[in-house]
Order: C-alpha cells, then sequence, then structure tokens
C-alpha cells in the first residue's frame, strides 16, 4: 500500500523540525533602565544612612541610653521591614511601572488614595530637597565659619541649582553622582569603625544602659531618630527606571534595610562604648567625629549623606508628579506628564520640584511644616500596608505575588505600626497630615471621572458582598427586618422609564429594585439582539441615574419564562419578594390569560405582584404637580394586601419625590379601625371614609391625588377590586395608579420580640426547661431504683418488711412515670422548635 504524501504541518518536514528546536531561541533585547544596585539600593542606602546617624545617632544614645536607642532601632526597622513585605509582594505581583508608592497605591486602593498621596507625596519629597539642602549648607558654613542665615540659604540654594541640573539631565547621570557619593559614604564609616574600635570599653557601654537621668523622652528622642528611616522607599520612587521591578525592589530595599540596621546597630556600641553617655546627650556629630580615624573623612561623609538624600529627593518627588500628572486625575497637571529621551526623564516636574525647593529655602524656617512631612511619609507607607493588606483579603485570583515570604497579617501590622508611630511621634501633625490627604481623597472623589484602571476595590466589594449575603443568610428572618426586593419586566423603553421609576419610589431607599427585559427568540440573532438590549438597558439606567440593576434574558416566550427569572433572581436572601409589571395593554384572551396567570404563579410562589397603570400624559401630570401639592391615596383593605399598599406608600415618602407629599387612606364605612392602624404602624395619613365602594365613589374620592394604590384580586384571566368586579374601570378614572398584591402575611406593628422569632425564643427555653426537668427526674429514679435493690438483698442481720418493700417499689414506679411523660414532654417541644425553625426558614418576610 502506497503512502500519501504527509499532511502539511509543522511536523511534515522532520529535518526542518529538528533544526528549528535545536537552535536556541533568540533573546529579547534588553530593557533599558537601571539594575538593582544603582536603581534600589544606592538611592535607599543613602537615604538612610543619611544625616541622623553622623549628626543625630549620638544624641539618641546619650538620651535613651544603649539599650533605649536599640529599641528605637528595633521599633523603626519593624516598621520598614512590615513595609518592604508589603512592598515587595505589590511589586511582584503587578508590572511596576513609573510612580513608586503612588502607582502602587492607586493601583489597589483607587484613584481617589492614590491621588490624593500622589500630591502630598510629591510636595514632601520636594520640601525635603529643600530640608537637606540646608543641612548640606549648615555644615557646609559650619566649616567654613560662616554663621549669617543668608550664607546659608545661598549654600542650600546652590546645592538645589547643582542637584536640579544633575536630576534634570536624568536618572543614569543622577545615579554615577550618587556612586561618588557612596564612595564617601564608605569611606566615612570606615574611618569611624576603625578608629571606634580602638576606643571601645565594655564597661562604658554598660553604664550607658539606661536612659540619662533628666533626659529627653524616649518619644521625643525616637520623633528625631525615624526620619533616619524613611529612606528604605526611595528605590520604588524610581520604579519607572528600572530594568525589572518586580525583581529589583524587593531585593534591593531588603538589603538596604538590612545592612543599614547593621551599621545602625554597631554605631550604637561603638557610642556608647567609646564616649561618656552626658557627652553623647548634647552631641551634635563631634563624636563620630572624634572617635574616627581620620575626623575629615566623617566630614566629608557628612557632606555626602545631605547631598544624597537630597539628590534621592530629587530624583523621586518629580517621577510621582509624572506618573500623577499621566493619569489624568488632576487636569491641570497633563503637561507634567511629558517626559524627555528614550526613558521618559520628568524635566518639566524636575523644574517643579526645585522650585518648590528654592521657595521652600526662601522661607527660612522649617520647623513648623516638618512634622506634617514627616507624617506624609508615614501615612504612604501606612496606606502601602494597608493596600496590600486590602488587596490580600479581598482574596481576587488574581493577586498572585511571587514573593514568598508574605502574609496579610503581617500587612496589617504594618499598618498599625505606621499609625502608632505618627501618633507617638506628633498627634497634632499626624492629625493635620491625615485631615490634608482627606480634603484631597474628597476632592479627587467628587472630580473623578470614568475609571482608568482595575484596582482591588471591586474584589473588596465582592468579598464583603459574600461575607454579608452569608451572615444575612444566617440570621433569623422577621417581619420588622423585611425590605422590598422589587423586580421589574418591560420591554418597552418608554414604558420602561416610568416602572423603574415607580419601583425606585416603591423600594424608598431600603431595598433593592432590578429590571429585566425578556428578548423572545433562539438562534445567533436572538442572541445578538439580546446583546443589545443589555447594552441599551444599561445605558437607559444610566441616563435616568437610578440605583438598581438590569438584566436582557433570552427567551422563547416571555410570561412562561417570568416565573422562573423570579426564583432564579439573587443570592441567599437577597432574592425577588416584589414582582412588578406595567399595565396590560393588549385586550387579547390569551395574552390577557398568561398574564394573570403569570401575576398568580408569582403569587403562589410567595412574591407580591403591582401592576402599574400609566401612561406619558398621566405620568407628566404627577411629574408637573409642585411637590407640596402631590398626594397619595390608599384605598383601604383590611387585609395582608391593604397594609403591604400602606407600607409601600410609606416608603414612597422616603424618597425625595414623594417626601413632603400628603398621605389618604380611602375606606368605605367606619374608618376608627384604619386610625388605629395607622396608629400602630407609626404611619401619619388623613383617613377619609366613603360611604360605599363603588368605583365612582372610590373616582370621586380619589379626585385630586398624584398617585393611588389600590388592592385587586386575580381570577383566571382577570384583575378584579375586592368585591369581584373588574379594576380595568376604576384604574381607567384614577391618575397614576398600581394595583397591588400581596403574596405573604405582611405585619407592620412587629416587635423584636414577637411572631415567630419569639415563639422560637419560648420553644427553645422550653426544650431546656424539659431537659433539665428530665435530668432531675432521672437522677431520682436512679436513687429510687438503688433503694428498692438494697432493701430487696435482705443483708443479714436487717428485718425487712414487706410493707418497706412495696413502699420504695411504689416510689420508683411513680418516678419512673413522670421520667417517661418528661421524655415525651422533651419530645414535643423539640419537635416545636423543628417546626418553627422550618417555617422560619421558608419565610421571606411580610
Amino acid at each position: 500500500m502506497t503512502k500519501g504524501p504527509a499532511p502539511a504541518g509543522p511536523f511534515s518536514r522532520p529535518g526542518r523540525y529538528r533544526a528549528a528546536i535545536s537552535q536556541p531561541d533568540p533573546q529579547p533585547p534588553a530593557r533599558p533602565g537601571l539594575g538593582t544596585f544603582a536603581g534600589v539600593f544606592t538611592p535607599s542606602i543613602l537615604t538612610i544612612l543619611g544625616i541622623i546617624l553622623f549628626l543625630r545617632l549620638g544624641f539618641v544614645v546619650g538620651n535613651a541610653g544603649l539599650w533605649g536607642s536599640l529599641l528605637i532601632i528595633g521599633i523603626a526597622t519593624l516598621v520598614s521591614v512590615l513595609t518592604s513585605i508589603s512592598l515587595s509582594a505589590i511589586a511582584t505581583n503587578i508590572q511596576v511601572k513609573g510612580g513608586g508608592d503612588y502607582y502602587l497605591i492607586s493601583r489597589t486602593l483607587g484613584a481617589e488614595f492614590g491621588g490624593a498621596l500622589g500630591i502630598v507625596l510629591f510636595l514632601a519629597q520636594s520640601v525635603s530637597v529643600a530640608f537637606y539642602a540646608i543641612g548640606f549648607a549648615e555644615v557646609t558654613t559650619g566649616l567654613l565659619g560662616f554663621d549669617e542665615p543668608i550664607v546659608t540659604q545661598f549654600v542650600a540654594l546652590a546645592a538645589v541649582l547643582l542637584l536640579g541640573l544633575l536630576a534634570y539631565a536624568g536618572a543614569d547621570v543622577a545615579t554615577r553622582f550618587q556612586f561618588v557619593i557612596m564612595a564617601a559614604l564608605v569611606l566615612a564609616l570606615g574611618s569611624f569603625y576603625l578608629g571606634a574600635v580602638g576606643d571601645f570599653e565594655l564597661g562604658r557601654a554598660t553604664d550607658a544602659g539606661g536612659p540619662l537621668v533628666d533626659g529627653v523622652p524616649f518619644w521625643t528622642v525616637f520623633a528625631i531618630f525615624f526620619p533616619a528611616v524613611t529612606g528604605f522607599t526611595q528605590g520604588v520612587s524610581m520604579s519607572g527606571d528600572l530594568r525589572d521591578p518586580a525583581r529589583s525592589l524587593p531585593r534591593g530595599t531588603f538589603t538596604a534595610v538590612g545592612i543599614s540596621t547593621v551599621v545602625y546597630v554597631t554605631a550604637v556600641f561603638l557610642l556608647a562604648g567609646g564616649t561618656e553617655q552626658g557627652e553623647l546627650a548634647v552631641d551634635a556629630g563631634e563624636a563620630m567625629r572624634d572617635l574616627s580615624f581620620f575626623g575629615p573623612l566623617v566630614v566629608a561623609g557628612v557632606v555626602a549623606a545631605t547631598l544624597s538624600s537630597a539628590m534621592a529627593s530629587f530624583l523621586g518627588a518629580p517621577r510621582i508628579l509624572q506618573s500623577l500628572a499621566g493619569d489624568r486625575i488632576f487636569p491641570g497637571l497633563a503637561p507634567f506628564a511629558r517626559g524627555s529621551g528614550p526613558t521618559g526623564n520628568p524635566r518639566r516636574a524636575v523644574l517643579l520640584s526645585a522650585g518648590i525647593a528654592i521657595v521652600t529655602i526662601g522661607l527660612g524656617s522649617l520647623d513648623g511644616i516638618a512634622p506634617v512631612v514627616s507624617m506624609f511619609f508615614l501615612i504612604s507607607y501606612g496606606l502601602l500596608n494597608y493596600a496590600t493588606y486590602f488587596e490580600s483579603r479581598a482574596k481576587s485570583p488574581s493577586f498572585r505575588p511571587t514573593f514568598r515570604f508574605f502574609h496579610h497579617r503581617l500587612s496589617l501590622a504594618g499598618t498599625i505600626a505606621a499609625v502608632a508611630v505618627m501618633l507617638a511621634i506628633n498627634p497634632y501633625a499626624a492629625v493635620a497630615a491625615a485631615a490634608v490627604l482627606y480634603l484631597l481623597y474628597r476632592y479627587v472623589a467628587s472630580k473623578r471621572g470614568p475609571d482608568r484602571w482595575a484596582d482591588a476595590t471591586s474584589a473588596h466589594h465582592f468579598q464583603r458582598a459574600k461575607e454579608s449575603i452569608s451572615a444575612l443568610s444566617a440570621e433569623v428572618e422577621h417581619p420588622r427586618n423585611w425590605r422590598p426586593q422589587i423586580v421589574s419586566f418591560s420591554a418597552d423603553p418608554e414604558r420602561r422609564a416610568r416602572l423603574l421609576r415607580f419601583s425606585s419610589w416603591l423600594e424608598g431607599g431600603s431595598g433593592l429594585a432590578a429590571t429585566f427585559q425578556i428578548v423572545q427568540g433562539e438562534g445567533v440573532e436572538a442572541r445578538r439582539e439580546t446583546a443589545q438590549a443589555q447594552a441599551d438597558l444599561h445605558a437607559q439606567i444610566d441616563e435616568l441615574g437610578l440605583d438598581l440593576y438590569g438584566r436582557a434574558v433570552l427567551a422563547e416566550d416571555a410570561l412562561p419564562a417570568v416565573p422562573v427569572i423570579v426564583q432564579s433572581f439573587g443570592l441567599g436572601r437577597l432574592g425577588a419578594n416584589t414582582v412588578l409589571f406595567g399595565w396590560p395593554e393588549t385586550e387579547g384572551v390569551e395574552r390577557r390569560l398568561a398574564y394573570v396567570g403569570a401575576l398568580r404563579e408569582l403569587t403562589r410562589l410567595g412574591n407580591h405582584v403591582v401592576a402599574l397603570a400609566s401612561d406619558a400624559e398621566r405620568w407628566a401630570a404627577v411629574e408637573a404637580t409642585p411637590r407640596r401639592s402631590r398626594r397619595i391615596d390608599v384605598v383601604w383593605a383590611d387585609n395582608d394586601t391593604g397594609r403591604l399598599a400602606l407600607l409601600m406608600t410609606y416608603l414612597c415618602t422616603r424618597t425625595r419625590f414623594w417626601a413632603v407629599a400628603g398621605l389618604r387612606v380611602v375606606v368605605s364605612g367606619d374608618g376608627a379601625d384604619v386610625r388605629g392602624v395607622l396608629d400602630e404602624a407609626r404611619i401619619r395619613a388623613e383617613v377619609v371614609v366613603i360611604p360605599d365602594d363603588d368605583p365612582g365613589t372610590i373616582a370621586a374620592a380619589c379626585d385630586g391625588a398624584s398617585m393611588v394604590l389600590v388592592p385587586m384580586r386575580l381570577r383566571e384571566g382577570e384583575m378584579l377590586d375586592l368585591e369581584g368586579r373588574p379594576l380595568a374601570p376604576l384604574m381607567e378614572r384614577l391618575p397614576l395608579g398600581a394595583g397591588i398584591l400581596a403574596g405573604r402575611p405582611v405585619d407592620l406593628v412587629a416587635q423584636p420580640d414577637t411572631g415567630s422569632v419569639g415563639e422560637l425564643a419560648s420553644a427553645e427555653q422550653a426544650v431546656g426547661e424539659a431537659r433539665r426537668r428530665l435530668a432531675i427526674l432521672e437522677r431520682q429514679l436512679a436513687t429510687a431504683e438503688s433503694e428498692l435493690g438494697e432493701l430487696s438483698e435482705r443483708k443479714p442481720g436487717r428485718l425487712v418488711t414487706a410493707e418497706e418493700v412495696d413502699a420504695a417499689e411504689q416510689r420508683a414506679e411513680d418516678v419512673q412515670r413522670r421520667v417517661l411523660k418528661a421524655r415525651v414532654r422533651l419530645a414535643e417541644a423539640e419537635d416545636e422548635v423543628e417546626a418553627l425553625t422550618e417555617a422560619q426558614r421558608r419565610s421571606a418576610g411580610p
């Protein structure tokens, strides 16, 4: 048998296939950008090992003591490590772009939090440039012997201009400058360690273990030290310039935090063992310089530390602003989104940061705003931790960080730690910073446009909704907790608009409302029509501005599908209990039979049904009526339907449209009973008594009403009033009206401890009492049987009479009968509890 040619495809030419697999895949070109060392580790370590290390660490040791200093470092490092863990989790879960903390938080908590934090972080980092520049100027002028403030300001200004030029040139140029600073910092630390080790005395360090008597309080010292560790997120601000942010951010940040912690801990030991505690308490940098092998290197380290911190802020602030501007949260910032060169260097934002720094230097005193600026950094740490906790607890399938050491409780602990540190440092500044952030949050929330990205808010709401539905389903149902859960049906857009407005009135802000449009047909064209109907339905709901949900569904026939849709609607206790239709327009017998049949089936399923009789003219008349002239009338019926109509009337008055409308109850005969119902139900309404319930009399009594709710009955193919007459003639004579029929009991005066809830509680109490009574009787029976057994044994030396034995037998029999009766009562009580529990499970409210 001759084989035909091999089919075409990837395996039809083996030689070619082998060649393809033998050649390595071409590697994609390396992404331009900074690596871990230059982009994350260097700016972070240079900011952490900054001016606090060289000028204030001796002061910290002198006042807090050796062990207090280690505790301060431990608390500060704890915040750093916890925040770094959260940072690593987010950085390895999404593709990190430019903007640092702002980008991470906005993509998790949303534009409101991100936008508010982005503004304050940009301002804080821009002002920080001035802080560090002034620190550099004070050291420099002090070495040169100048103490005039104007000289300090000019030196600080020159430093800002120089650093601004480097930042303007780009991150690559600025990073190379940071390498020079890094070298100076390493030499300074080497000189200090080399000299301090020789002067270290263990006894001196031991003597300095506790805090100095009459020294600066612990938390004040902590507040002075804590800014030292705020630089660990400087690398995050460079996220847009990194070659591989997901890899570089965790590694660089943790390495910087780890090395800096070792440096601070060892420096604390060396200072405590190398200088007397009293001298350290007033130290302003002299101790480290005196202990070092070559003092000028430490001076160079101080200069390098201040410049490096300023440079890191100069690189971070513009990139936050650039990312914020690119997201169009604040339209006025749009020009700052533009970058220059292949890396998109934010030169316009650099100029703005430089301008803010220059203005800050010109103000001279920074003491008033320095605490608030520090608070902004701490708020960013707290929000970064909370954002990670928020997304983790939302349990979104898309939250899959590759960082292995993350747990949501660590992020929560980081949030709490950041807040605690804020309050410990300066509670007033913490409140001020939080207030500024909140005002910006509210502004962004009020001005925001359509969502530009997907954040974790949707996953959070889904998880909370799931938990709430589960909790709601576990609660005992009670008439007091009933809420209208309305489902409406309409195919005509014009009629549907009126129906949706009417359903929002009946819902009254207390429940929920949904609408369905049933598209009849089958096949591809019908599915396409359904998709278009869904889009049109959503557009109409948005246009009306209503808080309800819409769905278009495909079915072969509309009315038979209605009960199925109603039964399947919702989750748990959030199911339909009220169904709303428009009044039937067609006079066809079959269609009317199907319409009324659907209503009857819905009531049998325990749903209330409402049929709205309206047209464009009557609707326009209602809307044209002044608010204070509007009135709702209810035709009274002393049954569940009448009580439902009264409750729905009251719910309408919870809406703005009917808030000041008058309510009237129209009743034939004696109105005293109705007044009693109104008093017990706590509903204020006027009672209008009419001589009879003739349709003409009712129509005359309702003259001038804006809307009338009328109880109705259903019969095979007919909608009737309570006397069995066709309801349509009456509805035609009324203004906007609706026929109402209750599908289950309605209780307007239910109290918390009445109804099935109270009955169940009483039944459960009866079970408990029956069990206790049975236990007592069973113990008595055991005693009686034991006594009878002893008498029956007739021990030697003891005379037992027949009368004693008979009495014991009688007692045992009496107790036995009472035990049997107690068991019966317990079984009956347990059956009652089971029956009441099952009834509650099947009940769905009024």
